[in-house]
């Protein structure tokens, strides 16, 4: 699929703000089944500076300052991809094995995936994630089919409802209370995997949804989506992990579908937030959030089936500011 995507991020601030500085991660990544046409970063008003970095992730992050007061920051990134369908590979590694071989062992040969075992500030480790997931990862289960079966039982059991939780929402209270939206979701899943002693990451991206018969699909109406990935060594080809959303009971390699856009890859929301940034002054602000996913080409047909009786949810990153009535604050 050849997918258009625009992503506009509008702060308005009460008072103005005098000097900024801010970090976006709105660049698509390249991946086996992703390959990206072209990219532009608008802001207004005009930064001073702005440069573009790779993290220590792979993902592409955007740097730029403003030295002029402001009363409105305008972000728009458009962005046009071309993605592949993808299906699941197979996998004869078992869960346990994958466990004994992140377990610590003096003098072992390193694996970059080490660093996605670990408890990150959104997806930590903890005994109530670990008993979540046990009835998926029994004696003697493949790693793939122990997590595919962790992400149905998620689908099943939680409650999609957008506005139940917060950004800073922790992610066992999302767990306990059932329900919560993708960035949740992808937390859980990625908490019990690591719980369990597996490896792994947190995704952001893009889905593209489909508007109800007999209605026209409207500019703006989709929002960021994120997902997670479980690394599986023993994939054929390419790198080892599989994609895994939660709230559309989806999965595939490298991505679960060619209708995701992925855009950037860490080890939860904190390290791949669209925007943040530090800004003196704008005590307040509202904000405003626009994503289109558009076919460039028609697709018709080629969308893939909806999953059961629920519809393709795109579910909505959260802003990571509230209004703050302080000088410095978080964007």
């Amino acid at each position: 699929m050849r997918l258009r995507v625009t992503h506009e991020t509008v702060y308005d601030y009460v008072p103005a703000v005098e000097t900024a500085q801010h970090m976006a991660y709105l660049t698509p990544l390249e991946t086996a089944t992703q390959r990206l046409r072209s990219h532009s970063l608008q802001v207004q008003p005009r930064p001073a500076q702005i440069s573009t970095t790779p993290d220590v992730f792979g993902n592409t992050r955007s740097f730029f300052s403003l030295q002029v007061p402001h009363t409105r920051l305008r972000v728009v990134a458009e962005s046009e991809v071309i993605t592949q369908a993808a299906k699941l590979p197979d996998s004869c590694i078992g869960w346990d094995q994958m466990r004994e071989r992140f377990r610590y062992q003096a003098h072992a040969d390193f694996d970059a995936a080490n660093e996605f075992v670990f408890a990150s500030p959104m997806a930590p480790r903890h005994a109530d994630f670990a008993a979540y997931a046990r009835p998926s990862f029994v004696a003697g289960a493949g790693l793939l089919d122990a997590s595919l079966d962790l992400m149905h039982r998620i689908y099943r059991d939680f409650i999609y409802e957008s506005q139940s939780t917060q950004v800073n929402t922790p992610a066992l209270e999302a767990l306990a209370q059932r329900k919560g939206v993708c960035q949740d979701f992808a937390h859980i899943l990625i908490a019990c995997l690591r719980s369990t002693g597996l490896p792994a990451r947190y995704v952001s991206g893009y889905l593209l949804t489909v508007p109800a018969p007999g209605t026209v699909k409207l500019k703006g109406s989709d929002a960021s989506h994120a997902w997670a990935s479980v690394y599986v060594p023993d994939l054929p080809v390419g790198p080892g992990w599989v994609d895994l959303d939660p709230t559309n009971d989806r999965a595939g390699w490298p991505s679960p579908g060619a209708d995701y856009v992925t855009l950037a890859i860490g080890r939860d929301f904190s390290d791949v937030s669209p925007m943040r940034g530090v800004i003196h002054g704008g005590a307040s602000h509202i904000l405003s959030v626009g994503v289109s996913v558009e076919p460039v080409e028609d697709m018709a047909g080629m969308l893939p089936a909806q999953t059961q009786n629920r519809p393709l949810v795109s579910g909505e990153l959260q802003d990571p500011r509230q209004n703050q009535g302080q000088s410095q604050s978080q964007s």
